[in-house]
């Protein structure tokens, strides 16, 4: 049986413990942490915080661009009378893979960054003790990584990562670690489906235990008052007069989960649900039958310090500024985010395109520049294609068993600015959407963002999409500066000629933008400066109010974030419409005016 993907949440028979906290640190710079017995303790007795990314705590330039094995080290008290129980440490995030030991026994490695497992080491423990864990991660990229990219040895001896992608690879524990005790028979695997027929909603569901006693379902509305009840694994709940998941009015059903023998209760899990239904519909999208424009940013969890670490303050502050602005949506870029962001989305009422982490499969270290060249790398006809192409299946499988009853989430992202030129990346691409409509019982539409190089000409698999998403740079990557009074046109003309091919779905602009500098104005505007900034998203303006299949915009970025540094970069990505501590720059203000006066279902 697969893990369990479940959140992790205490009830009358689950026991949850957080391991936030300062662990023991070390890197591995030679890489003889496993010859040295490191499984049973570190060396020295450096402490750094948990969760978080490791790389912004330091003043060494060595640590932060740190590439190889690093560890970490804990203790962890295991109560006796947790015995009849299984007992789990679940790692909600291990960047970018790593390996667990317990008491100096291996209990599981993992692969992939933003996913989370759980090593169960009931085998293992010693109760009523304080039990050693330790964990190696690695932070080194690869053809067959997710994100991929290159890792290099200078001549120091030292070793670099090269990304394919535009952001800084963060790493180690950078979401929560929790000690979980679950029943021996227990919940692991719960789904659901919404069907609307006038006021009433049925719920389709189906629950996975590891035994055979009976399941039943309680449902009971945001004040607490009991809606509904079932009864069996599998089945159907009526709720009438269903106060239905809106945009921006959301509306949460909890679903109480339980294992039954007689009166005594072997199981008990709860969810917040959100009913809703999401579809596409020629080129419209329908939430709940209605038409709904998407307004909002492409992101990252990414903030001073912590880098890409869990911060609830953060993503607090994020919300209440993507209220303030009137945005109503946001994609993952280019991962998977922290699973308390998707509750927030649920209980706000954010529409979230959910992203796997299949960026860089563009071989470019500059790809912010070769995504408008025309050039081709021939990405998928290496012969590390099997093994990425596992490892890719592997994590569109655990995104789906994570995030498949959030109601935030409409659309799975399959892949960011892929390189798409040649035949080859068919039968990937082929593999990866059936694969994920298998898996996807309200069978959301799929869909990947195409940077410019993958043009109505040239891409070879936008037809697998539900909906076709596009990351555009007209005006700054491409006939910027003086040049961008040619922009316009040239956009205007790869629409029509996306237009001329048939294609007759929602387009949505997961990227636009271009960098500036805080405080940067000049008159008249050159590049990096407010004006230039406003000239330029006046461009995208006209084109997104000119054709009726436009039915979002994602403006890159929300804020200011992280990459390698490089002459291209200033400290960072400066296209964020707010600053990296999250103060509005000009830009957020025209967004706020636009917004909040585009209806939600604008061009329905």
């Amino acid at each position: 049986m697969k893990q369990s993907m479940l959140y992790p949440r205490a009830s009358a028979v689950r026991r949850v413990v957080d391991l936030g906290g300062m662990w023991k640190f070390c890197l591995d710079w030679d890489g003889n942490g496993d010859a040295l017995g490191w499984k049973d303790g570190i060396p020295g007795d450096e402490r750094i915080p948990v969760p978080a990314s490791f790389n912004d705590f330091y003043t060494d330039k060595d640590i932060r661009e740190f590439a190889g094995d690093f560890w970490y080290e804990t203790e962890v008290f295991v109560p006796g009378e947790w015995k009849d129980m299984h007992i789990d440490l679940r790692f909600a995030a291990l960047t970018h893979r790593g390996t667990v030991y317990v008491n100096g026994q291996e209990i599981i490695s993992h692969e992939g960054g933003f996913l989370p497992f759980s090593a169960r080491i009931d085998e293992v423990v010693k109760w009523n003790e304080k039990n050693l864990v330790v964990v190696k991660g690695n932070n080194e990229l690869s053809f067959t990584s997710l994100p991929a990219g290159i890792t290099q040895t200078l001549k120091t001896g030292k070793k670099m990562v090269r990304p394919f992608f535009d952001f800084f690879n963060y790493a180690g524990i950078q979401r929560p670690v929790k000690l979980v005790a679950l029943p021996k028979e227990s919940i692991v695997d719960f789904t659901v489906n919404h069907r609307l027929e006038g006021t009433t909603a049925y719920v389709e569901y189906q629950t996975v235990t590891t035994g055979e006693h009976p399941v039943t379902v309680e449902v009971y509305d945001e004040a607490g008052s009991f809606v509904a009840k079932a009864e069996g694994a599998a089945g159907t709940i009526e709720i009438p007069q269903v106060h239905l998941w809106e945009v921006r009015n959301a509306y949460l059903y909890r679903f109480v989960l339980r294992i039954t023998e007689g009166d005594a209760v072997i199981d008990e899990y709860e969810e917040e649900i959100g009913i809703r239904t999401f579809e596409v519909q020629g080129n419209r999208f329908l939430l709940n039958g209605h038409p709904v424009y998407l307004k909002g940013f492409g992101k990252h969890e990414d903030s001073d310090i912590v880098g890409r670490g869990y911060h609830p303050g953060v993503i607090k502050r994020d919300f209440e500024l993507m209220k303030w602005i009137g945005a109503n949506s946001f994609r993952t870029s280019h991962y998977p985010y922290s699973e308390e962001i998707y509750q927030m989305a649920d209980r706000e009422g954010f529409l979230v395109i959910d992203e796997v982490p299949a960026v860089g499969f563009f071989e470019s270290l500059v790809n912010f520049v070769d995504a408008v060249s025309g050039k081709s790398t021939n990405f998928f006809e290496r012969d590390t294609v099997p093994e990425l192409k596992k490892n890719h299946l592997d994590m569109v499988e655990d995104l789906i068993r994570r995030d498949k009853n959030h109601a935030c989430v409409i659309a799975w992202s399959l892949f960011n600015e892929p390189d798409t030129m040649s035949e080859s990346a068919t039968p990937y691409f082929a593999d990866i959407f059936a694969r994920a409509q298998e898996l996807d019982v309200q069978k959301r539409p799929r869909t990947f963002a195409m940077e410019l190089n993958s043009s109505p000409e040239k891409c070879t698999c936008y037809q697998f999409c539900d909906f076709l998403c596009f990351n555009r740079y007209y005006g700054w990557y491409l006939l910027g500066g003086y040049e961008m009074q040619d922009a316009e046109e040239a956009f205007r003309k790869e629409m029509d000629a996306w237009l001329a091919k048939g294609v007759d779905c929602p387009f949505v602009f997961t990227e636009y933008g271009c960098d500036n500098l805080q405080g940067e104005y000049k008159l008249p505007s050159v590049q990096w400066s407010a004006e230039y900034e406003l000239e330029y998203l006046k461009i995208y303006e006209r084109v997104f109010d000119s054709y009726d299949c436009i039915k979002g915009e994602q403006v890159w970025n929300f804020a200011d974030f992280q990459t390698v540094e490089g002459i291209m970069r200033v400290n960072g990505n400066k296209k964020g419409i707010f600053t990296r501590q999250r103060q509005p720059k000009a830009a957020a203000y025209y967004f706020k005016n636009r917004w909040e006066n585009l209806p939600v279902d604008y061009k329905g």
